[in-house]
């Protein structure tokens, strides 16, 4: 009977310090690092359409405030094919639920993208230039 009991209770320490986790996650923001690899000479091309067709998506939700940043980098120099890439964008939602949500954007396409097929069309064309793209979910860490 008392591992019965003493296993219920450290069932429901977890379970509440896993609730306690997911609620504060939840509550704060949250950051992902988007890293896109492109075809060998194609990453203007590709940053001009994720530009074009991704980013006023990304400000109607900064304007709204699903997302909090919105942050873009190229490198400078080229490293090893292995580790390239060739465009990241840094976003920070306000909490996780919105950084998974993928239907979060739909409400904004057909007010900025009135012309659904060539859109899709553009889209197609952005994602046939790619070789990978990764997502890395980030947190920041206290250095004291």
């Amino acid at each position: 009977m008392k591992k019965v009991i003493t296993s219920a209770m450290i069932f429901t320490f977890f379970t509440l310090a896993e609730h306690k986790l997911f609620a504060q996650t939840a509550i704060g923001s949250f950051t992902i690092e988007n890293y896109y690899r492109v075809k060998w000479g194609h990453a203007e091309e590709f940053i001009a359409l994720w530009k074009k067709n991704h980013y006023p998506l990304l400000k109607k939700l900064l304007e709204k405030g699903d997302v909090l940043s919105i942050r873009a980098e190229a490198p400078l120099i080229h490293s090893s094919e292995d580790s390239r890439w060739d465009f990241k964008v840094v976003l920070t939602f306000k909490n996780e639920h919105l950084a998974f949500d993928y239907s979060i954007t739909d409400p904004f396409k057909k007010q900025l993208f009135p012309d659904e097929e060539a859109y899709k069309k553009a889209e197609q064309h952005r994602f046939e230039l790619l070789l990978a793209h990764w997502d890395v979910p980030v947190e920041d860490l206290a250095l004291n």
